[in-house]
């Protein structure tokens, strides 16, 4: 502008009333150009740039390029767009092209502190981004950002947030990496030598279902533009991974099965695919150290490949259910033993389990129950003598209704009088029975009944939404031995740690401790040496008793 006014114009105010001073001769007709008087809300430009950013219609091209990027997929912004760019750019669309110009729109919410304020300087509880993301990382404020609420409501931001979400999720995400990555090169894991999908175990083969699950539920999330929904189900898969299938197969890791080892790695290498677009850092870290090293034809860059695409054939819904309902009962039987008191490391005689489906659970999810509940034998609730268990049923008045109509109360009453115990037990074994009130007889079944069962005393009893697990807790001197054992295996377990041992050293042991504990040592020391990686076990009774809930002292060498 000063080039054609021929003047220095460098601290020009380029607004009204300044601008207004500058002229200059027209180069077509020599007349004086000036401003033009009319002013428009610059909210048109913004309104205008699907088209305007093309030249469109004049510009050579513009046309094909408009009518290859129009309508916009999406578009997001803060709520305050709302009257501003949302609306501009749905209103001009509209009157020239008949059509918005975006399909989708994500209305963001404004950003809160802690307290659930408005961010100001004023208040001084403004947090700058930087100096967020160089104290927990910029990965961890886009996985707050994303997935860890909803991006449409007002978000409270602050330390302890992120810091909460990067323990539950992303690092969670990380140690799973690296226990994979210790136990790999411990076993020199070659992904050659992987096992089919029908080869391996079942546990192998429900995290493989689950993981294709996961594939079509965050496709379809992030196609629909919910981050949220994404991130939800890649948290689910994440903690399913870690705290359920790495830790009921780490003894397979610890022995270097390469079945463990090829379905842990498959799962990583895809979930860190999935969980690219919300974590590129930590995702790109993960696929250099985890994936191009074991596999040569690997992309060189994870955001270098292709989306993951399901294998339908690989999900079993009812392996899902199966291992579901488990989860569920083993959930019930650790409430239970916390409210009794009763440590997962003692072992208990029996259960009593109260579940749909739980007849039908294959003994392979049994074993599993059994195993994480520290139970030797469990047994169907219904089963149960009935000195054990109370039984007290109510009419469901939801099925009856459908059934009898008007007839429903006089019903209810007389299932409230009938023997409750000698009706479900009759039910449960041919399917179906009747209840009289002495006039009139009806014909119900099972689910007529609302079944409460309550192990009698000397009993803990867990229950949710109709399934429920009671534990046996008297405790035997053989069951209390048995508890001893687990609790110096966890002793020597946590002392080599701390020790600083390698997963793999062998080592020798030297010990002593009270009468009971000794004892327990004696009945199971192949057991014990064969838990800790122990050579030869040694009493030696000089050594002063711990100081310790067991009384136990240990000494540890590594064997030579």
């Amino acid at each position: 502008m000063g080039a054609l006014a021929g003047e220095e114009l460098s601290t020009l105010d380029p607004h009204r009333p300044f601008v207004d001073d500058i002229t200059f001769d027209c180069s077509e007709c020599q007349a004086t150009m000036t401003r033009i008087p009319e002013v428009i809300d610059c909210w048109y430009d913004s309104g205008a740039m699907p088209f305007a950013q093309w030249g469109y219609p004049h510009k050579e091209g513009s046309k094909e390029k408009f009518e290859a990027a129009y309508p916009a997929d999406f578009i997001c912004e803060a709520i305050d767009q709302t009257r501003g760019w949302f609306y501009t750019l749905m209103t001009i669309g509209t009157l020239v092209f008949d059509q918005s110009s975006y399909k989708t729109v994500l209305c963001l919410g404004h950003i809160l502190d802690k307290d659930g304020r408005k961010m100001s300087k004023h208040l001084g509880n403004a947090l700058e981004p930087m100096a967020l993301m160089d104290q927990h990382g910029a990965d961890a404020v886009r996985w707050y950002m994303l997935a860890a609420g909803s991006p449409w409501s007002a978000r409270r931001v602050g330390h302890d947030a992120i810091s909460d979400v990067v323990r539950k999720t992303l690092l969670t995400y990380w140690n799973t990496v690296s226990f994979h990555s210790l136990y790999a090169e411990a076993a020199n894991f070659d992904l050659s030598q992987s096992p089919s999908l029908l080869e391996r175990p079942v546990m192998d083969r429900w995290i493989i279902s689950e993981l294709n699950i996961l594939i079509n539920d965050v496709d379809a999330a992030l196609a629909d533009f919910d981050s949220q929904t994404a991130g939800k189900v890649l948290a689910r898969f994440i903690d399913d991974l870690s705290n359920w299938y790495v830790r009921r197969s780490r003894r397979r890791f610890w022995d270097g099965d390469v079945a463990a080892l090829s379905t842990l790695h498959e799962c990583l290498t895809t979930l860190t695919q999935l969980l690219a677009p919300m974590v590129p850092f930590i995702s790109e870290h993960v696929w250099q150290e985890l994936v191009r090293p074991v596999n040569a034809s690997a992309a060189q860059s994870v955001h270098l490949t292709d989306f993951p695409v399901a294998n339908s054939e690989a999900i079993d819904l009812t392996l899902a259910r199966d291992v579901a309902l488990t989860r569920r009962i083993v959930e019930l039987g650790r409430a239970a033993r916390a409210e009794s008191g009763t440590k997962i490391r003692q072992p208990l005689q029996r259960a009593l389990i109260a579940a749909s489906g739980w007849a039908a659970l294959p003994l392979d999810m049994r074993e599993q129950i059994s195993d994480e509940l520290n139970v030797l034998d469990l047994e169907d609730i219904a089963n149960a003598d009935e000195d054990l268990v109370s039984i007290s049923v109510k009419a469901n008045f939801r099925t009856l209704g459908t059934k009898f109509g008007g007839e429903v109360q006089a019903i209810a009453k007389a299932i409230t009088g009938a023997d409750a115990t000698a009706l479900v037990k009759s039910l449960r074994i041919s399917g179906n029975g009747s209840v009289s009130d002495g006039a009139h007889s009806w014909e119900i079944t099972l689910e007529d009944l609302v079944i409460t069962e309550v192990p009698k005393s000397g009993w803990m009893v867990a229950s949710h939404e109709g399934e429920s697990v009671a534990l046996d807790l008297l405790l035997t001197p053989q069951l209390i031995k048995a508890g001893n054992v687990r609790e110096v295996i966890r002793f020597i377990q946590e002392l080599r740690k701390s020790s600083g041992f390698e997963i793999s050293d062998r080592i020798s042991v030297t010990y002593n401790g009270p009468q009971e504990i000794l004892d327990a040592i004696d009945s199971d020391n192949a057991h014990i040496c064969g838990e800790v990686l122990a050579l030869a076990m040694q009493h030696k009774p000089e050594l002063p008793l711990g100081e310790n809930e067991l009384g136990l002292v240990v000494n540890l060498e590594k064997a030579h």
